[in-house]
């Protein structure tokens, strides 16, 4: 993962403070320039790694620094702040869009063929579902007859065509336009309307994907949004691509309303750095983060943690959501039995549960500090899902004398 090299090599760059002996302008270039060499093979925008260096070195002023001061200490917060910073200037100061509880929520997808739009209607179905929200997804993709198969695995009602025939395979509705409707523009209307109806909090429609020079099926993106009027427009943007998906976004932008994005594939080699930096183009707000193919390889973007877990500092207050995400009642119970010394097999299986439905090993890992992002390998991560498995299997074989 890139970015899991970007993250080592600007946390080596600050471990250099602590080898040198004396803290000097010489020592000070030395690692800015090792930080700065990191960002631009991340393919971060030029123009922000220079702001970082000058806001870095108008920050820190050696001489004037006293004595008894921890400057290792101070370098290192005025990095991070830069840092933070520099990815804040892709934040238009829009604040996110988010759902209401009790209303229907439309969320449209639009972006590139290929940047993961489906697998990420999808993944944002599973993460609203896990949460407790009424989630379905409207399949309005005329190109592809199998792109609800994510969504049928997951067991997401979904509405959609299938070789020209507009069809719910979970709700069966009737077919006013017979099996050879191929408009995305009636199958969207059509299933956000049923879903209406059946009081869907979060109703998720995606698109085909699209290209700036194809004037027709950007026209089509248009009347689909004017039909289903979405409360929020979501663009996915594919980090393979780095810088140049600005042009893309801006295209997009100038269409349809734009209010949020996703950054898709940042699990591979791509640098994602550009594609992060190049967010600008669309003036608004980065919410998620496609780290994976994984149906829960996803998370919540705030630069901040982001940042923090890049640099191998953790983020513990995304650890605490996701434990509170367990709702687990019976805490009390097992710390008064922990408290007496009792804990059998019973209760191991129960808290491997829990483990297991927080999400992959890595990602929990990258949330707590002295972690990096990348200190669970995915060959490891999935073997050690399949011991943690495998322990749960001869466990289910045990009868309950054997549990206690």
């Amino acid at each position: 993962m890139v970015l899991a090299d970007l993250g080592r090599k600007i946390t080596s760059a600050l471990r250099s403070l602590s080898n040198a002996t004396i803290i000097n302008e010489e020592v000070l270039n030395a690692m800015l320039k090792e930080v700065c060499t990191a960002l631009l093979e991340a393919d971060v925008n030029i123009k922000l790694v220079k702001q970082l260096r000058e806001n870095v070195k108008s920050a820190i002023d050696l001489e004037e620094m006293a004595s008894g001061l921890n400057k290792r200490k101070m370098i290192q917060h005025a990095v991070f702040k830069e840092l933070v910073k520099s990815w804040e200037l892709v934040d238009p100061g829009v604040k996110a869009w988010t759902p209401t509880k009790g209303k229907q929520n439309v969320i449209m997808f639009v972006g590139l063929q290929g940047s993961g739009k489906t697998t990420t209607c999808s993944k944002l179905a599973y993460y609203y579902q896990r949460k407790g929200w009424k989630t379905c997804l409207i399949c309005a993709d005329t190109f592809r007859a199998a792109a609800s198969e994510s969504a049928e695995n997951e067991r997401t009602p979904h509405f959609q065509t299938n070789f020209g025939r507009s069809r719910s395979r979970r709700f069966p509705v009737e077919e006013p336009h017979g099996y050879t409707e191929m408009d995305p523009v009636i199958i969207a209307s059509e299933g956000v309307e049923k879903f209406k109806n059946e009081n869907f909090e979060i109703i998720i429609v995606d698109t085909s994907g699209r290209h700036k020079q194809e004037d027709s099926l950007f026209e089509e993106m248009l009347q689909v949004a004017n039909a289903i009027q979405p409360d929020n427009i979501v663009y996915v943007m594919d980090a393979s691509i780095g810088q140049a998906c600005e042009a893309q976004a801006k295209a997009f932008k100038d269409k349809v309303d734009v209010a949020s994005v996703i950054v898709t594939k940042l699990d591979g080699h791509a640098k994602g750095g550009g594609a992060l930096s190049a967010v600008a183009a669309t003036k608004s707000p980065i919410i998620f983060i496609g780290t994976g193919e994984h149906i829960d390889d996803f998370e919540p973007f705030k630069t901040q943690p982001f940042i923090s877990k890049l640099l191998g500092m953790g983020d513990i207050e995304g650890l605490i959501d996701k434990v509170n995400e367990l709702k687990l009642d019976d805490n009390e119970a097992l710390i008064e039995k922990l408290k007496h010394g009792q804990f059998t097999l019973r209760d191991m299986y129960e808290q491997f549960q829990n483990i297991m439905k927080m999400g992959p090993f890595s990602q929990i890992l990258g949330m707590i500090p002295g972690f990096g992002t990348d200190f669970m390998s995915k060959g490891n991560e999935q073997e050690s899902m399949a011991r943690l498995k495998k322990l749960m299997t001869i466990m289910d074989s045990m009868n309950d004398q054997a549990l206690i």
